[in-house]
């Protein structure tokens, strides 16, 4: 017992010993006044009692769209959707193609457009562009004769308005779609978001499988157009994950020439096959990426599988799976199962991804737990709570009823604001501490929900771990409540202009209460 007692005491006088030295040798990081998520490790140093990282997942409300009109069907999906001024705008693939018969001859695909007014309720312009069996009284924006020379597929589109302050007036609304002869990404442009042509004479990329929504964004942070698009390893020979679908970057200063080509990496997650990407700059912290790729699981046949909904359509399609010219063990489009994923990274190429899924099939029901059902939509948008007076929420638009008789939906689900991660703490209490960091800004505001006990603490600590003087936990008035924004106080004051410039950490004391972001903001000065 006495040799045991000396060897604690030595491990605790080298903890004492190496942990200040660990600390100084931290570089502070400068975050001016950015809004700080949890959705990555960048700013955590220390996660201590009950204390961990949380993650949320959206809520199901109502059908934002059905796909039900001739020219669309159940093989519709790949949504792209934005706030464009005072509208909404959603662009999708328009196809009929059903898992269990064949019907993916019906008509070709196309990329189609809806609108709304709030994001919540849709509806389908009638446009007068494009004929359809005889009538141009559709949505149609883009076609596959509209490609000419470079043989597109039209129903992989991914949609964006370009927020490059140099695009050319007849650029400002950007969209790519598949080539199929050769494989490759054609990019479209427009002036409007109605009228589309062609953007150059050749393919933006050729390396690669494009069969997925592969998508493009201005970075406005750094400069510089931002690419991605799906391959299958096998069919790129400097691959960095064989035998699986993955996913690729590229960056390009004019959006026609693009370099670095690069294989994303997610850390110490398991290698999946990820189906498409849907990554775009958070828009209220555009120095954090993040996506929400499709997971693509095959579970083969087993009891469980047959106990899933609708057993005779799934035999079916896994039957239609071999059918097609696939190898004889390839039952996916029956045994397939398809959710979204989460991930966040601040460089564009390196990422965490969080193992468990962030939209899970959910409950069985008939048309669900199916192969391309939960196919996140590009982008989010905020939208309107129904409950009177609370703040807005962030709606993403995911497909469900996929190659399911004659038409597909899409779902709008709801998060948060910042909801996708928080510090979470039982009533026992946790603890985070940030790495070293300067800001700029005069108050600390802070995004959370507790219950009526509980609350969050925050002191401000110098790089050692001392709290700075007045700014002590002790000194720190509880905060509670459930807010997007708000701001903390020590000793009645919340001023922290002494700090600015300052390398600090930040140590949070929750009980009962989640995190989920935090920033610094400058006072409004008044007249």
């Amino acid at each position: 017992m006495k040799k045991l007692t000396t060897q604690l005491r030595f491990a605790w006088m080298v903890i004492l010993l190496i942990g200040p030295l660990h600390v100084l040798a931290q570089k502070a990081i400068d975050i001016g006044s950015r809004l700080e998520l949890f959705v990555d490790d960048y700013l955590i140093d220390t996660l201590l009692g009950g204390a961990e990282l949380r993650m949320h997942h959206p809520v199901p409300a109502n059908i934002a769209l059905v796909h039900d009109a001739p020219w669309e069907g159940s093989g519709s999906g790949f949504h792209s959707v934005f706030k464009d001024g005072d509208i909404y705008r959603m662009y999708y693939k328009a196809w009929q193609h059903e898992g269990s018969a064949d019907t993916s001859g019906v008509h070709p695909s196309y990329c189609a457009y809806a609108e709304s007014r709030d994001g919540i309720h849709w509806y389908k312009p009638d446009l007068g562009l494009v004929a359809f069996k005889g009538s141009k009284k559709n949505n149609i924006v883009i076609t596959d004769e509209m490609s000419g020379h470079l043989k597109s597929n039209s129903g992989h589109p991914a949609v964006f308005r370009d927020e490059n302050p140099n695009a050319a007036p007849d650029a400002r609304y950007k969209a790519l779609v598949r080539g199929v002869k050769p494989l490759s990404t054609i990019a479209y442009k427009s002036a409007d978001g109605i009228h589309w042509k062609l953007m150059g004479d050749r393919p933006l990329l050729t390396e690669g499988t494009f069969d997925s929504q592969n998508l493009a964004f201005w970075d406005r942070l750094k400069g510089e157009y931002r690419i991605y698009w799906r391959y299958y390893s096998e069919e790129v020979p400097t691959a960095r994950f064989r035998g699986k679908r993955a996913i690729r970057t590229a960056v390009s200063k004019d959006f026609l020439h693009w370099s670095r080509q690069q294989d994303l990496s997610y850390g110490d997650a398991p290698e999946e096959d990820l189906y498409t990407s849907q990554v775009i700059p958070y828009y209220r912290a555009p120095q954090i990426y993040i996506g929400f790729p499709a997971l693509y699981k095959d579970r083969g046949w087993s009891e469980s599988m047959r106990q899933l909904p609708e057993l005779r359509e799934r035999k079916i399609r896994a039957a239609k799976s071999k059918k097609g010219g696939n190898k004889d063990s390839d039952t996916r489009f029956g045994t397939v199962l398809t959710e979204g994923l989460l991930m966040a990274g601040r460089d564009g190429v390196h990422f965490k991804r969080w193992p468990e899924a962030f939209l899970r099939p959910g409950i069985e029901r008939k048309g669900s737990w199916t192969y391309g059902d939960n196919f996140i939509g590009w982008q989010m948008v905020e939208t309107k709570s129904p409950l009177p007076g609370a703040p807005n929420e962030l709606s993403f638009y995911v497909s469900e009823n996929y190659w399911k008789g004659r038409a597909s939906a899409v779902r709008r689900y709801t998060l948060r604001i910042d909801g996708f991660v928080s510090v979470n703490a039982p009533m026992k209490g946790g603890t985070v501490i940030t790495r070293p960091f300067v800001f700029s800004g005069d108050q600390l505001v802070l995004n959370f929900s507790s219950s009526a006990a509980g609350d969050i603490r925050v002191e401000i600590q110098d790089v050692k771990g001392k709290p700075v003087n007045g700014f002590s936990l002790a000194d720190c008035v509880p905060v509670y409540g459930d807010a997007i924004a708000r701001k903390v106080f020590w000793n009645g004051s919340g001023d922290l202009s002494v700090l600015q410039g300052k390398p600090v950490r930040l140590r949070f004391v929750l009980k009962d209460a989640d995190l989920y972001s935090f920033g610094f903001q400058q006072r409004k000065k008044t007249k």
